[in-house]
């Protein structure tokens, strides 16, 4: 149920606070009075508002030509273009997933490939929640490209980026200059998830962006996580808890008083 209630609040900053407060009550099994608190703690705490470190926008990024544009398209609407014109600046997307879980809305930004574009990228990817790096499987080009965009991506973007390598246009087998092993290994290597995909047959195209959600639920699962120990710490360190026993002191000096009383 708490991992359920979790990925309903990662785009929906209204219910960011149950879902706090239903992963503290079942982690921590405190009482109503002490989540509440807690909650309260929270809000104030700077740093910690939601859309610092909550995004719900994505970014697709590589080089000119490697359908970027294409596969967004055929999964936003399901449609494809043989001579799809180049995006100038960046394209916005948003689409809603029903999945089994929650339904999840989310932002796609489409950058240009073009290199006179390059310096307006890390407007899009910088806090983005996941970033989908895009290479032409018959263009070896392209995939040295994309490997500079991962490297850029692991020097500036968020911490808990959620970054996907994908090799595009796996219809073109016979002109195929990437090996299937090639990026798979580069994506090992650098923590990424592997796909091939081809946006003219939608071969893994709601595959990916599936598997993009469900990851990013897991790192927002994770930072939920951390909030509410981090905040049950900052309460019992706020409140601390009456030590159990008997005052043996306070009893004695009881005593003593009572034997004096008794002797006048």
């Amino acid at each position: 149920m708490k991992i359920h209630i979790q990925l309903l609040c990662l785009f929906d900053n209204s219910n960011f606070y149950l879902s706090l407060f239903l992963s503290l009550s079942l982690c921590k099994a405190l009482s109503f009075l002490q989540l509440w608190k807690i909650l309260i703690k929270v809000v104030q705490w700077p740093g910690l508002a939601t859309r610092s470190y909550k995004p719900n926008w994505w970014v697709l990024l590589g080089d000119m030509g490697t359908g970027k544009t294409s596969l967004v398209l055929r999964f936003v609407k399901g449609q494809f273009f043989d001579h799809q014109e180049p995006t100038i600046g960046a394209a916005f997307f948003t689409q809603i997933l029903s999945l089994s879980e929650a339904t999840v809305k989310f932002d796609i930004w489409d950058t240009a490939g073009q290199e006179r574009y390059h310096s307006l990228a890390p407007m899009y990817y910088r806090g983005a929640a996941a970033a989908v790096v895009v290479y032409d499987i018959s263009s070896t080009d392209t995939f040295t490209r994309a490997k500079k965009w991962v490297q850029e991506l692991q020097r500036q973007g968020n911490l808990s980026l959620v970054m996907a390598l994908v090799a595009n246009k796996c219809d073109l087998e016979a002109k195929r200059e990437v090996e299937n092993e090639e990026g798979e290994q580069f994506a090992q290597d650098n923590g990424m998830f592997f796909l091939e995909t081809s946006a003219k047959t939608a071969q893994n195209i709601n595959e990916l962006f599936h598997e993009i959600v469900f990851r990013i639920s897991d790192v927002q699962c994770l930072h939920i996580m951390f909030l509410s120990t981090y905040a049950a710490k900052r309460l019992a360190r706020a409140c601390p808890s009456k030590p159990p026993g008997v005052n043996l002191i306070n009893e004695t000096r009881d005593r003593r008083r009572k034997s004096f009383c008794c002797l006048g």
